[in-house]
């Protein structure tokens, strides 16, 4: 491990470095080369920043389509068939910062503010476990009330005690304003899954010109946090950008910087990535006008060539995108996504309230529509959390997953998980679907990891719940 505790610049972010290889190998698109890189990324290993810019500057729809095949490929190979979904639950938009993006900052009148008490917080992980969800990814705006870091903390505990139907959240993903280690220390001890964060852009002017005022204005301060997570012993941490700030080929790169930098310094990369782009938020006029807005064909291609570059890391998509887009990026290497999403504080209970929203969906659909299109394009829905609570996380998930292994510890327990939703929360249409959608599944596999799956499905069936391995 180089650096030292007290380390917050971020000297592994190289514009010049970046500027250069853009430069040099994104210009024209080189057949000759770019089918080398691809190659280079059905091995697994990951790309380097100039086979990724090489891969930006496909323009050929020849090539786009076999960078869209390779992806799938590699996805497939990692991870299998199967889709983990989650909930987000936003405890607050309460915020100290000043971002011209995003519908929680500040100074915005709006927004009607809104910080949930532990009863609420307990009622909508009560709602969120109806639909039929395991695992939520807690959201707070970047200022807490009262005893501060204290309101996440008593969160977390909140929803872990939550109870529905005997089911309960089996694991919480956080997204929070970075931490001081001490503090993430604490969070450690919350047993939380993955620690997630978005640096928004890594471009220095862009970053400056967007956030204007607050803690977040310091981008070495937020573009530290993972190592100071990981110093804590928080080994998962998921990374995101949000695309549209800045040239996305531009952020592309530096997201690489950002992952090589963990892998050097404490051995493990990130565990997923999101990649949302900017959509319409309460009184923003930036959020409606992206100054680089992405367009569905580089969107595309981005998802793409992320799963090429680092192929072990989870993907997600949120809702923000729509449903016929996100059903594209499925094909690509996204291997997470977000479903019957709300972004408000109290927003499971209180279905209308887009004025307290941090960003407007554009995929509306229930957990249950989303579950049966998964079905109905071949993939197994997936509510595991095992790796979690196995220790399968940081150094020892990624030496399974970077090899092709993980799929065989996954596909078992997405199976079961599914099979609990068909059982508990699916309908009879649904259900029926589902099991040949589990029967297939089970056809495709090799005989080890069909016998542990066909073990944990009759478990299911038998009445048990909660299993995996």
């Amino acid at each position: 491990m180089t650096g030292n505790i007290a380390d917050t610049r971020a000297t592994w972010l190289d514009d010049a470095t970046i500027e250069r290889v853009l430069a040099s190998s994104c210009s024209r698109e080189d057949p000759a080369r770019a089918r080398e890189v691809l190659a280079k990324a059905r091995e697994l290993k990951g790309l380097s920043l100039t086979d990724v810019a090489v891969l930006m500057g496909l323009s050929s729809p020849e090539l786009t389509a076999e960078l869209y095949h390779t992806a799938k490929a590699v996805k497939e190979e990692i991870y299998g068939n199967r889709i983990v979904l989650f909930a987000p639950l936003y405890i607050s938009n309460l915020c100290s910062n000043e971002c011209l993006y995003c519908a929680f900052r500040k100074s915005n009148t709006e927004v009607i503010r809104r910080a949930l008490s532990r009863d609420e917080i307990l009622e909508e992980t009560r709602i969120i476990l109806r639909q039929g969800h395991k695992r939520v990814l807690m959201v707070a705006g970047e200022a807490y009330p009262g005893s501060g870091i204290d309101y996440v903390l008593d969160a977390i505990d909140a929803i872990y005690e939550a109870r529905e139907g005997g089911g309960n959240i089996r694991r919480v993903n956080v997204n929070l304003a970075p931490l001081s280690v001490e503090d993430f220390r604490r969070l450690k001890e919350r047993h939380i899954g993955t620690f997630q964060l978005f640096q928004e852009t890594y471009h220095r002017p862009t970053y400056e010109s967007v956030h204007l005022a607050g803690p977040k204005r310091d981008l070495d301060w937020r573009a530290s946090s993972f190592d100071r997570a990981m110093l804590a012993g928080i080994d998962d941490v998921g990374m995101g950008l949000l695309y549209g700030l800045y040239d996305w080929r531009y952020e592309t790169l530096a997201l690489m910087m950002h992952i090589a930098h963990l892998e050097e310094r404490f051995g493990v990369g990130c565990h997923t990535i999101s990649v949302p782009r900017i959509e319409p938020a309460v009184g923003s006029d930036l959020a409606s006008r992206p100054p680089h807005a992405v367009s569905d064909e580089d969107f595309l291609k981005l998802v793409a060539i992320l799963r090429l570059a680092v192929p072990y890391t989870g993907l997600i998509m949120s809702t923000r995108e729509n449903a016929a887009i996100r059903g594209l990026t499925l094909e690509l290497g996204v291997s997470q996504i977000s479903a019957g999403s709300r972004t408000n504080p109290g927003g499971y209970k209180e279905d209308s309230q887009f004025e307290a929203a941090q960003f407007q969906l554009g995929d509306h659909r229930s957990l249950a529509e989303v579950v049966k299109d998964l079905g109905d394009h071949g993939f197994i829905p997936s509510f595991c959390t095992g790796c979690y609570r196995l220790g399968r996380t940081g150094k020892d998930f990624m030496d399974l997953a970077k090899p092709g292994l993980i799929k065989a510890k996954c596909a078992p327990n997405a199976l079961s998980t599914f099979e609990e939703y068909l059982l508990d929360y699916a309908g009879e249409e649904e259900r029926l679907a589902g099991e040949c959608a589990i029967a297939a599944s089970l056809d495709g596999m090799e005989e080890r990891t069909r016998r542990v799956s066909e073990k944990l499905l009759s478990k299911v069936r038998s009445g048990q719940r909660d299993v995996y391995c």
